[in-house]
């Protein structure tokens, strides 16, 4: 059943061109693209995913309808009717519900979704990695003639450049662990295992799975509780901008501070920075070193390097 959200709708006069499809996740992101895109003029028709997506972003939506994880048919559906024929993905997607007793009775699939999904789930002839799931994702859409384009096309400012963010800087250890930890967060990122990667004195303290970062770093504190690790999140290899982009914001700062997480490196250019002023303030009041590098970087800080 469609949910209409009690925020003003646009006038019916607005072209087709100013229709944006939403597809909202969890967390803060999905939040400001949807602001951004109202505050510009554009109508938001948004798909939220059920047990997902905070409701607020509907304060902001033209038409909305809450949809499960595989309930893509009525998805494609929701935004033809409404000749929607752009829509953009922001927001995370907890994997881990897949494997929660009941899952299938609150996100049933449907017809559509079945066909799609069944290479995976069914015959076992694709693989269920992140990417392979959000490439079938967008099919979804696109074989239906909606496009799907990165959510940073419509708010750029929101992709961090390079530098330090942070009157506290990474000292020449720390730069080592990030050396480290960087290599191998650029590894797991390339066999679409995770992103995030922990690392004290070179040695690496846990890599991110199914868990997700946040429950990563929380478990990097119980491994070394004397603090002082580096977290590493960056891109994958070639990485898709449509789905899955690196991000951070005022919880993940939260989570360092708390588990004694002294450095955040993150990659320039490719990651999402939420609520930036007030991660950095946080980081400055707990003297956390964040750096936003790229492949250059690296290099110049290696050891034996020629700077």
């Amino acid at each position: 059943m469609e949910h209409q959200s009690n925020c003003h709708e646009r006038p019916t006069s607005d072209s087709d061109s100013k229709k944006v499809g939403l597809i909202a996740g969890s967390g803060r992101y999905p939040l400001l693209v949807a602001r951004y895109l109202k505050q510009n003029g554009y109508q938001v028709y948004c798909l939220g995913v059920r047990d997902q997506m905070d409701p607020k972003v509907l304060e902001y939506c033209h038409q909305s309808l809450m949809m499960g994880f595989g309930q893509f048919g009525k998805a494609v559906r929701f935004l033809s009717r409404n000749k929607v024929s752009v829509a953009t993905m922001a927001g995370g997607i907890n994997k881990r519900l897949l494997y929660q007793p009941g899952f299938l009775w609150k996100h049933f699939p449907d017809w559509y979704t079945l066909r799609l999904f069944a290479s995976h789930f069914l015959f076992r002839k694709k693989d269920n990695k992140n990417d392979s799931l959000l490439l079938t994702s967008v099919n979804a859409f696109e074989r239906k003639g909606i496009r799907l384009v990165p959510a940073t096309d419509f708010v750029p400012e929101l992709l961090v450049d390079r530098g330090f963010l942070t009157t506290t800087v990474p000292t020449s250890p720390q730069w080592q662990d990030i050396v480290c930890g960087w290599k191998i967060s650029r590894e797991i990122g390339r066999l679409d295992i995770g992103q995030t990667v922990t690392v004290k004195d070179r040695v690496v303290v846990a890599i991110e799975a199914l868990e997700g970062t946040d429950a990563c770093i929380r478990r990097s504190g119980s491994l070394c509780p004397e603090g002082g690790f580096t977290a590493i999140k960056i891109a994958k290899p070639n990485q898709d901008m449509r789905f899955d982009v690196p991000s951070f914001g005022l919880q993940t700062l939260q989570n360092i501070a708390e588990s004694g997480g002294k450095v955040l490196a993150m990659e320039a250019g490719k990651t999402i920075f939420i609520d930036k002023q007030d991660v950095i303030d946080y980081a400055n009041k707990h003297g956390i070193a964040i750096v936003i590098i790229d492949d250059d970087d690296v290099r110049q800080h290696e050891v034996g390097s020629t700077k």
